[in-house]
């Protein structure tokens, strides 16, 4: 969770197309980001992959009318609605755009290529049949705000007294110095999301990162099997709550319009 899924952004970035808040090159842009070239294979009536633009357009004339994120993972299946192939695809992927209005969705397919520092990124995202239906565990903005405040407290308090990494200085820099590029180049979400979605996904991420920091630093003064056990139980409902919480800040849009 250190960076924006590709998901989130073609799911913020659509919405704020499908109700014309931004042009469709805007969006275009903004959904690629950092990467070369994305394209959509599997769209009907389409024969082979196009591009974002005629992608987008297609599925707002298929009935689309927004656009969902899942997120899932190994036994939680968050965000999405079956059935079983398309789950499977998009848990291997680890996210999916789920569409709301016609039964479609789209899982990406990300190959690199060229050597470190000039990395060529392609997406193909493969659109298949979703089955309309609620979204797996996906919480309001209100409980999971809420949900996310309880589980960092209680995580900070676990991983201080452990002395693990990730709870002390050396998270707080990183966490600093990702605030710092988020801050210089990117919008949170996209123009027509409600400011606490924004907020709620900006302390989801930040989480993300405290989470992925603890990870990557080793266990900290955690040297017993029993303090290490009681780490990884510390973060592992942090890390879903977060999760959770990012979902619910990429779907507010649509559970707005619900509404």
């Amino acid at each position: 969770m250190l960076s924006e899924p590709r998901s989130g952004r073609l799911a913020a970035w659509g919405n704020a197309l499908l109700a014309g808040l931004v042009s469709p090159d805007d969006a275009v842009l903004a959904i690629v980001g950092d990467d070369a070239v994305h394209r959509v294979e599997g769209l009907p009536g389409e024969s082979g992959p196009v591009g974002l633009t005629l992608a987008l357009g297609r599925l707002r004339t298929l009935g689309v009318t927004g656009f969902r994120v899942a997120l899932p993972a190994p036994g939680h299946p968050l965000g999405l609605s079956g059935p079983p192939d398309f789950n499977a695809r998009a848990l291997d992927a680890e996210e999916a755009v789920v569409a709301f209005g016609a039964p479609y969705g789209l899982v990406p397919e990300v190959s690199e290529a060229g050597p470190a520092g000039d990395v060529h990124v392609e997406v193909l995202w493969h659109c298949l049949p979703v089955r309309e239906a609620p979204p797996a565990d996906v919480p309001s903005l209100s409980e999971a705000e809420r949900e996310l405040a309880e589980a960092l407290r209680d995580a900070t308090a676990v991983l201080s007294r452990l002395d693990v990494a990730g709870s002390g200085p050396v998270a707080e820099a990183a966490v600093d110095a990702y605030r710092a590029r988020a801050e210089r180049g990117r919008e949170a979400l996209a123009p027509g999301y409600p400011a606490r979605a924004v907020r709620v996904l900006e302390l989801a991420q930040r989480v993300g990162l405290l989470i992925s920091v603890a990870y990557e630093n080793g266990h900290g003064g955690a040297v017993s099997a029993s303090e290490m056990a009681a780490r990884g139980e510390a973060l592992r409902p942090v890390e879903r709550t977060a999760r959770r919480a990012q979902v619910a800040a990429y779907n507010a849009y649509v559970e707005e319009r619900e509404r």
